[in-house]
Protein backbone atom coordinates (compact mmCIF):
# COMPACT_ATOMS: atom_id res chain seq x y z
CA UNK A 1 0.00 0.00 0.00
CA UNK A 2 1.34 3.43 -0.90
CA UNK A 3 0.37 7.04 -0.31
CA UNK A 4 -1.01 8.79 -3.39
CA UNK A 5 1.04 11.74 -4.55
CA UNK A 6 0.40 14.70 -6.85
CA UNK A 7 3.64 13.81 -8.60
CA UNK A 8 2.78 10.18 -9.29
CA UNK A 9 3.63 9.16 -12.88
CA UNK A 10 2.37 5.58 -13.04
CA UNK A 11 1.70 4.23 -16.51
CA UNK A 12 -1.30 2.33 -17.82
CA UNK A 13 -1.66 -1.38 -18.32
CA UNK A 14 -4.11 -1.47 -21.18
CA UNK A 15 -1.86 -1.52 -24.25
CA UNK A 16 -2.07 1.02 -27.03
CA UNK A 17 -0.77 4.54 -26.36
CA UNK A 18 1.03 4.79 -23.02
CA UNK A 19 -1.45 6.99 -21.20
CA UNK A 20 -1.20 7.32 -17.45
CA UNK A 21 -3.27 4.66 -15.77
CA UNK A 22 -5.40 3.26 -18.60
CA UNK A 23 -7.48 0.09 -18.16
CA UNK A 24 -7.00 -0.36 -14.43
CA UNK A 25 -8.95 -0.40 -11.16
CA UNK A 26 -7.22 0.91 -8.03
CA UNK A 27 -8.59 0.21 -4.52
CA UNK A 28 -7.82 2.91 -1.97
CA UNK A 29 -8.48 3.96 1.61
CA UNK A 30 -8.75 7.44 3.08
CA UNK A 31 -6.53 7.74 6.14
CA UNK A 32 -8.34 10.19 8.38
CA UNK A 33 -11.91 9.04 7.71
CA UNK A 34 -11.12 5.38 6.94
CA UNK A 35 -13.44 5.22 3.92
CA UNK A 36 -12.94 2.49 1.32
CA UNK A 37 -13.09 3.18 -2.39
CA UNK A 38 -12.09 2.18 -5.90
CA UNK A 39 -11.30 4.21 -8.99
CA UNK A 40 -11.44 2.89 -12.55
CA UNK A 41 -9.98 4.21 -15.80
CA UNK A 42 -10.88 2.62 -19.14
CA UNK A 43 -9.10 3.52 -22.38
CA UNK A 44 -8.16 1.18 -25.24
CA UNK A 45 -10.20 -1.72 -23.87
CA UNK A 46 -13.38 0.33 -23.84
CA UNK A 47 -12.66 1.78 -27.26
CA UNK A 48 -12.20 -1.73 -28.69
CA UNK A 49 -15.49 -2.95 -27.22
CA UNK A 50 -17.57 -0.01 -28.41
CA UNK A 51 -15.89 0.52 -31.79
CA UNK A 52 -16.61 -3.02 -32.98
CA UNK A 53 -20.31 -2.21 -33.14
CA UNK A 54 -20.10 1.46 -34.10
CA UNK A 55 -22.71 2.32 -31.47
CA UNK A 56 -24.51 5.68 -31.61
CA UNK A 57 -23.07 8.19 -29.14
CA UNK A 58 -25.92 7.82 -26.65
CA UNK A 59 -25.71 4.01 -26.66
CA UNK A 60 -21.92 4.00 -26.33
CA UNK A 61 -22.14 6.33 -23.36
CA UNK A 62 -24.55 4.11 -21.43
CA UNK A 63 -22.69 0.89 -22.25
CA UNK A 64 -19.43 2.59 -21.27
CA UNK A 65 -20.96 3.50 -17.91
CA UNK A 66 -22.07 -0.10 -17.44
CA UNK A 67 -18.56 -1.40 -18.17
CA UNK A 68 -16.97 1.10 -15.78
CA UNK A 69 -19.45 0.17 -13.04
CA UNK A 70 -18.97 -3.55 -13.65
CA UNK A 71 -15.20 -3.06 -13.39
CA UNK A 72 -15.55 -1.26 -10.06
CA UNK A 73 -17.70 -4.02 -8.61
CA UNK A 74 -16.14 -7.07 -10.26
CA UNK A 75 -12.62 -6.14 -9.17
CA UNK A 76 -13.74 -6.61 -5.56
CA UNK A 77 -14.49 -10.33 -6.08
CA UNK A 78 -12.35 -12.47 -3.78
CA UNK A 79 -12.73 -15.60 -5.89
CA UNK A 80 -12.63 -16.68 -9.51
CA UNK A 81 -16.00 -15.89 -10.93
CA UNK A 82 -18.10 -13.50 -12.93
CA UNK A 83 -20.14 -10.38 -12.29
CA UNK A 84 -22.95 -9.70 -14.74
CA UNK A 85 -24.75 -6.37 -14.99
CA UNK A 86 -27.91 -6.39 -17.10
CA UNK A 87 -30.72 -3.96 -17.79
CA UNK A 88 -34.03 -4.79 -19.46
CA UNK A 89 -36.13 -1.71 -20.16
CA UNK A 90 -38.69 -0.15 -22.49
CA UNK A 91 -36.30 2.58 -23.64
CA UNK A 92 -34.35 2.95 -26.86
CA UNK A 93 -31.78 0.61 -25.29
CA UNK A 94 -33.96 -2.38 -24.50
CA UNK A 95 -31.15 -4.69 -23.37
CA UNK A 96 -27.74 -3.91 -21.90
CA UNK A 97 -25.21 -6.50 -20.70
CA UNK A 98 -21.74 -5.98 -19.19
CA UNK A 99 -19.58 -8.80 -17.86
CA UNK A 100 -16.51 -8.84 -15.63
CA UNK A 101 -14.65 -12.16 -15.46
CA UNK A 102 -11.74 -12.59 -13.09
CA UNK A 103 -8.99 -11.58 -13.49
CA UNK A 104 -10.17 -8.39 -15.19
CA UNK A 105 -11.74 -9.53 -18.47
CA UNK A 106 -14.47 -7.24 -19.81
CA UNK A 107 -17.11 -7.57 -22.49
CA UNK A 108 -20.37 -5.75 -23.16
CA UNK A 109 -23.30 -5.55 -25.54
CA UNK A 110 -26.29 -3.27 -26.10
CA UNK A 111 -29.45 -3.97 -28.09
CA UNK A 112 -31.22 -0.80 -29.18
CA UNK A 113 -33.85 0.65 -31.49
CA UNK A 114 -31.88 2.90 -33.84
CA UNK A 115 -35.03 4.76 -34.89
CA UNK A 116 -35.59 5.98 -31.31
CA UNK A 117 -32.03 7.09 -30.58
CA UNK A 118 -32.13 10.41 -32.51
CA UNK A 119 -35.30 11.45 -30.67
CA UNK A 120 -33.95 10.79 -27.18
CA UNK A 121 -30.49 12.15 -27.92
CA UNK A 122 -31.84 15.33 -29.48
CA UNK A 123 -33.93 16.07 -26.39
CA UNK A 124 -30.84 16.13 -24.16
CA UNK A 125 -27.52 14.65 -25.42
CA UNK A 126 -26.30 14.11 -21.86
CA UNK A 127 -29.49 12.56 -20.50
CA UNK A 128 -28.81 8.84 -20.50
CA UNK A 129 -32.04 8.24 -18.56
CA UNK A 130 -33.94 9.03 -21.75
CA UNK A 131 -32.44 6.08 -23.64
CA UNK A 132 -32.91 3.62 -20.75
CA UNK A 133 -36.56 4.25 -19.95
CA UNK A 134 -38.24 2.03 -17.35
CA UNK A 135 -37.58 -1.58 -16.43
CA UNK A 136 -35.07 -3.24 -14.14
CA UNK A 137 -31.38 -3.53 -13.36
CA UNK A 138 -29.99 -6.91 -12.31
CA UNK A 139 -26.56 -7.62 -10.88
CA UNK A 140 -25.52 -11.26 -10.72
CA UNK A 141 -22.46 -12.78 -9.06
CA UNK A 142 -21.64 -16.19 -10.51
CA UNK A 143 -18.93 -18.08 -8.59
CA UNK A 144 -18.97 -20.83 -11.21
CA UNK A 145 -19.00 -24.58 -10.72
CA UNK A 146 -21.71 -25.89 -8.43
CA UNK A 147 -21.79 -22.78 -6.26
CA UNK A 148 -25.03 -20.85 -6.05
CA UNK A 149 -25.47 -17.58 -7.91
CA UNK A 150 -26.42 -14.39 -6.11
CA UNK A 151 -28.65 -11.86 -7.87
CA UNK A 152 -30.01 -8.48 -6.85
CA UNK A 153 -32.68 -6.66 -8.87
CA UNK A 154 -33.88 -3.07 -8.64
CA UNK A 155 -36.31 -1.06 -10.72
CA UNK A 156 -35.22 1.57 -13.24
CA UNK A 157 -37.75 4.35 -13.64
CA UNK A 158 -36.53 6.82 -16.29
CA UNK A 159 -33.28 7.40 -14.40
CA UNK A 160 -29.58 7.12 -15.09
CA UNK A 161 -27.60 3.94 -14.59
CA UNK A 162 -25.72 5.59 -11.70
CA UNK A 163 -28.97 6.44 -9.94
CA UNK A 164 -30.30 2.89 -10.35
CA UNK A 165 -27.00 1.48 -9.07
CA UNK A 166 -27.16 3.67 -5.95
CA UNK A 167 -30.64 2.30 -5.28
CA UNK A 168 -29.19 -1.20 -5.62
CA UNK A 169 -26.45 -0.43 -3.08
CA UNK A 170 -28.98 0.99 -0.63
CA UNK A 171 -31.40 -1.93 -0.91
CA UNK A 172 -29.05 -4.88 -1.40
CA UNK A 173 -25.80 -3.96 0.36
CA UNK A 174 -27.29 -1.37 2.74
CA UNK A 175 -24.07 0.65 2.75
CA UNK A 176 -23.70 4.42 2.32
CA UNK A 177 -22.30 4.75 -1.21
CA UNK A 178 -21.01 7.48 -3.50
CA UNK A 179 -20.77 6.77 -7.23
CA UNK A 180 -19.71 8.90 -10.18
CA UNK A 181 -19.35 7.57 -13.74
CA UNK A 182 -18.11 9.44 -16.80
CA UNK A 183 -17.88 8.39 -20.46
CA UNK A 184 -16.93 10.38 -23.55
CA UNK A 185 -15.23 10.18 -26.90
CA UNK A 186 -11.92 12.06 -26.68
CA UNK A 187 -9.83 13.43 -29.52
CA UNK A 188 -6.34 12.00 -29.27
CA UNK A 189 -3.44 13.07 -31.53
CA UNK A 190 -1.68 10.20 -33.25
CA UNK A 191 1.66 8.95 -31.96
CA UNK A 192 4.76 9.61 -34.09
CA UNK A 193 4.75 7.06 -36.89
CA UNK A 194 1.15 6.02 -36.20
CA UNK A 195 -1.72 6.16 -38.69
CA UNK A 196 -3.01 9.52 -37.46
CA UNK A 197 -5.34 11.28 -35.06
CA UNK A 198 -8.56 9.65 -33.85
CA UNK A 199 -11.53 9.93 -31.57
CA UNK A 200 -11.45 7.28 -28.85
CA UNK A 201 -13.89 6.19 -26.19
CA UNK A 202 -12.77 6.65 -22.59
CA UNK A 203 -14.50 6.07 -19.25
CA UNK A 204 -13.82 6.55 -15.58
CA UNK A 205 -15.56 5.94 -12.30
CA UNK A 206 -15.22 6.63 -8.59
CA UNK A 207 -16.87 4.51 -5.90
CA UNK A 208 -16.85 5.13 -2.15
CA UNK A 209 -18.49 2.98 0.51
CA UNK A 210 -18.69 3.44 4.25
CA UNK A 211 -18.53 0.09 6.02
CA UNK A 212 -19.72 0.82 9.54
CA UNK A 213 -18.27 -1.19 12.42
CA UNK A 214 -21.68 -2.66 13.20
CA UNK A 215 -22.49 -3.29 9.53
CA UNK A 216 -24.96 -1.45 7.38
CA UNK A 217 -28.59 -1.62 8.38
CA UNK A 218 -31.96 0.01 7.85
CA UNK A 219 -34.74 -0.57 10.32
CA UNK A 220 -37.68 0.55 8.24
CA UNK A 221 -39.40 3.55 6.71
CA UNK A 222 -41.17 6.66 7.93
CA UNK A 223 -44.12 7.70 5.76
CA UNK A 224 -42.61 5.95 2.76
CA UNK A 225 -39.17 7.52 3.19
CA UNK A 226 -36.28 5.14 4.00
CA UNK A 227 -34.42 5.68 7.25
CA UNK A 228 -30.73 6.63 7.00
CA UNK A 229 -28.33 3.75 6.63
CA UNK A 230 -25.92 3.00 9.43
CA UNK A 231 -23.03 5.45 9.09
CA UNK A 232 -24.80 7.67 6.56
CA UNK A 233 -24.85 10.63 8.94
CA UNK A 234 -21.34 9.99 10.25
CA UNK A 235 -19.14 13.11 10.10
CA UNK A 236 -16.23 11.25 8.52
CA UNK A 237 -18.45 9.86 5.77
CA UNK A 238 -20.16 13.19 5.09
CA UNK A 239 -16.84 15.00 4.90
CA UNK A 240 -15.33 12.45 2.50
CA UNK A 241 -18.47 12.33 0.37
CA UNK A 242 -18.36 16.11 -0.04
CA UNK A 243 -14.75 15.90 -1.24
CA UNK A 244 -15.61 13.11 -3.67
CA UNK A 245 -18.49 15.13 -5.10
CA UNK A 246 -16.04 17.79 -6.31
CA UNK A 247 -14.67 15.43 -8.96
CA UNK A 248 -15.33 16.55 -12.53
CA UNK A 249 -16.25 14.20 -15.35
CA UNK A 250 -13.28 15.31 -17.42
CA UNK A 251 -10.92 14.42 -14.56
CA UNK A 252 -12.20 10.84 -14.49
CA UNK A 253 -11.35 10.29 -18.17
CA UNK A 254 -8.36 12.62 -18.67
CA UNK A 255 -5.54 10.54 -20.29
CA UNK A 256 -2.97 12.97 -18.91
CA UNK A 257 -4.12 12.63 -15.29
CA UNK A 258 -3.27 9.39 -13.53
CA UNK A 259 -5.85 7.95 -11.12
CA UNK A 260 -3.34 8.28 -8.28
CA UNK A 261 -2.90 11.99 -8.92
CA UNK A 262 -6.66 12.45 -9.07
CA UNK A 263 -7.12 10.69 -5.74
CA UNK A 264 -4.52 12.98 -4.20
CA UNK A 265 -6.32 16.04 -5.57
CA UNK A 266 -9.60 14.90 -4.08
CA UNK A 267 -8.51 13.53 -0.71
CA UNK A 268 -5.15 15.07 0.23
CA UNK A 269 -6.84 16.68 3.25
CA UNK A 270 -7.91 13.24 4.43
CA UNK A 271 -4.79 11.42 3.33
CA UNK A 272 -5.23 8.58 0.85
CA UNK A 273 -3.44 5.28 0.44
CA UNK A 274 -3.69 3.29 -2.77
CA UNK A 275 -3.35 -0.45 -3.18
CA UNK A 276 -1.99 -2.38 -6.13
CA UNK A 277 -3.79 -1.69 -9.40
CA UNK A 278 -5.72 -4.49 -11.11
CA UNK A 279 -5.41 -4.51 -14.92
CA UNK A 280 -8.48 -4.67 -17.16
CA UNK A 281 -8.72 -5.83 -20.74
CA UNK A 282 -11.22 -6.48 -23.48
CA UNK A 283 -11.74 -10.24 -23.68
CA UNK A 284 -14.67 -12.23 -25.07
CA UNK A 285 -15.33 -15.86 -24.10
CA UNK A 286 -16.59 -16.86 -27.53
CA UNK A 287 -14.61 -19.36 -29.62
CA UNK A 288 -15.17 -21.64 -32.59
CA UNK A 289 -15.22 -24.61 -30.23
CA UNK A 290 -18.04 -23.05 -28.15
CA UNK A 291 -20.08 -22.15 -31.23
CA UNK A 292 -19.60 -25.63 -32.71
CA UNK A 293 -20.82 -27.18 -29.46
CA UNK A 294 -23.89 -24.96 -29.55
CA UNK A 295 -24.76 -25.90 -33.13
CA UNK A 296 -24.28 -29.62 -32.60
CA UNK A 297 -27.03 -29.58 -29.97
CA UNK A 298 -29.57 -29.15 -32.77
CA UNK A 299 -30.71 -31.86 -35.11
CA UNK A 300 -29.61 -31.42 -38.72
CA UNK A 301 -33.12 -30.31 -39.71
CA UNK A 302 -33.09 -27.74 -36.92
CA UNK A 303 -30.28 -25.84 -38.62
CA UNK A 304 -32.10 -25.33 -41.91
CA UNK A 305 -33.43 -21.92 -40.89
CA UNK A 306 -29.88 -20.78 -40.15
CA UNK A 307 -28.45 -21.72 -43.52
CA UNK A 308 -27.57 -19.06 -46.07
CA UNK A 309 -28.26 -19.32 -49.81
CA UNK A 310 -25.12 -21.39 -50.37
CA UNK A 311 -25.96 -23.74 -47.49
CA UNK A 312 -23.33 -22.34 -45.14
CA UNK A 313 -24.03 -21.19 -41.57
CA UNK A 314 -22.57 -18.00 -40.10
CA UNK A 315 -22.83 -17.25 -36.39
CA UNK A 316 -21.95 -13.78 -35.12
CA UNK A 317 -21.03 -13.16 -31.47
CA UNK A 318 -23.22 -10.36 -30.11
CA UNK A 319 -20.46 -9.21 -27.78
CA UNK A 320 -17.32 -9.01 -29.92
CA UNK A 321 -18.92 -9.17 -33.39
CA UNK A 322 -16.65 -12.10 -34.37
CA UNK A 323 -18.12 -14.18 -37.21
CA UNK A 324 -17.84 -17.99 -37.34
CA UNK A 325 -18.62 -19.50 -40.73
CA UNK A 326 -19.36 -23.19 -41.30
CA UNK A 327 -19.36 -24.69 -44.78
CA UNK A 328 -22.47 -26.56 -46.03
CA UNK A 329 -21.02 -30.01 -45.41
CA UNK A 330 -19.87 -29.38 -41.83
CA UNK A 331 -23.29 -30.07 -40.32
CA UNK A 332 -24.79 -32.41 -42.90
CA UNK A 333 -26.81 -35.29 -41.49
Amino acid sequence: MADASENDNSQGNGGGPAHQGDDIVIPFQTVRSNISGRIVRLGPSLDHILSRHDYPEAVGEVLGQALALTSLLGSALKFEGRLILQTKTDGAIDLLVANYDTPGHLRGYASFDAARIPQTAAADPGDTAAVLGSGHLAMTIDPGGDMERYQGIVAIDNETLSSAALTYFRQSEQLPTFLRLAVARVYQPGEPGASGDKWSWRAGGLLLQHIAHAGGSRSGEIEGEPLPLSGEDDDDWLRTEILAATVEDHELIDPGLSPERLLYRLFHEEGVRVQEASPLRDHCRCSRERVTGFLTQFAATGLDDLREDDGAITVTCEFCNEKYRYEPDEFDA
